[in-house]
């Protein structure tokens, strides 16, 4: 099984990591078993979030009796001194550990630096001063905030999207964690549920030595595939060479991946769901999205008012309110019947 270093931290893990922000919609007993599973099956890197419900709260179920045996990545979204403090220990007490081993600012807007006026970067060196957390971190979806974050060395790791429709620009950051040894965390390697070929995710993503996948689980059989790729690892062949390239040329440019950092809508649209329909109705059995409650949120579309907090909030800087209309009127031509999937 192949491990990966993450940078100056000098956490390892096999290259398979566990993303925890799926379990929070299944059971405990559900998400403990799927927990244990993906440990006994080789994977020792678990990350969530503060801000991922009760995701924590069923990782320590699953490893306070083990707590020695996984590495425990999580976040917080806090913009004070104060919150930073009360999401730590409400993640420690979620957690039923005394440590975390990766603390990570949860995508702030800003690159967190000592005497910035926000105390959150010297909370952070005070809680592992501490022995509370081991090793500090941030994530985001905001290049410029991240090369900030990587130049500035302040941070051991970096967690960024980075799939095999990531752009020149994407492919530069993680060069340039490498150059400043700084571990690279790759959320969305299937870029949202877009990328429906998991063995060529991983066969492109294993092309870059020191980044880490996390792969979001949230059913038995998702993880099994996984846990089946550890143990023969793919290797990229001219057939998944050539799916990537009809994959850029069909997916390239302005599309949702579906972070949700766009929500709430203030009139209730679905946004991250509803803003790449277009590409999710293509790309996965189509009866799924072709359900009553899937068109009666497409038609709230027309709810739109035009307000910009969605377009405002995007981490990527997409025009949401002209990408939902465009998606709303695919919608309907495929209901109509007027394009054959």
């Amino acid at each position: 099984m192949t491990t990966v270093r993450l940078g100056k931290s000098g956490l390892v893990s096999p290259r398979n990591a566990f993303g925890a922000l799926p379990i929070q919609r299944i059971s405990d007993a559900d998400a403990v078993a799927i927990l244990h599973r993906a440990y006994e099956g080789g994977m020792t890197f678990f990350d969530t979030a503060r801000f991922y419900t009760d995701s924590e709260h069923k990782l320590g179920l699953a490893f306070s009796h083990m707590r020695d045996k996984v590495v425990i990545a999580s976040k917080t979204g806090a913009v004070t001194v104060e919150d930073f403090w009360r999401d730590l220990e409400t993640s420690l007490s979620e957690l039923q550990t005394s440590y975390i081993d990766l603390y990570q600012f949860h995508n702030p807007a800003f690159c967190p630096k000592p005497n910035d006026g926000t105390g959150l970067y010297e909370a952070m060196l005070q809680a592992r001063a501490e022995g509370k957390i081991r090793h500090i971190g941030i994530t985001n979806h905001r290049l410029h905030v991240a090369e900030e974050a990587v130049l500035s060395g302040l941070y051991e790791t970096l967690q960024f999207p980075f799939s095999y429709l990531a752009g020149e620009s994407d492919h530069a950051l993680v060069a340039l964690c490498a150059e400043h040894d700084v571990g690279f965390i790759a959320m969305k390697a299937l870029s949202g549920g877009l990328i429906t070929d998991a063995a060529a995710a991983y066969a492109y993503i294993a092309q870059y030595p020191h980044v880490l996948p996390i792969w979001g689980i949230q059913r038995l059989s998702e993880l099994e595939e996984f846990l089946r790729m550890s143990d023969d690892e793919p290797t990229m062949t001219d057939e998944m060479r050539a799916r990537i390239e009809r994959d850029r040329a069909q997916l390239g440019g302005d599309f949702c991946r579906g972070c949700g950092y766009c929500m709430p809508c203030p009139v209730g649209i679905r946004i991250n769901d509803c803003a790449r329909m277009s590409q999710l109705i293509r790309r996965s059995p189509s009866g799924p999205q072709l359900t009553d409650k899937v068109r009666a949120d497409m038609e709230h579309i027309e709810a739109c008012v035009g307000c910009g907090s969605c377009k405002s909030k995007c981490p990527y800087g997409l025009d949401i309110p002209a990408l939902l209309r465009r998606n709303l009127e695919d919608y309907r031509r495929i209901v109509r019947g007027e394009i054959q999937l």
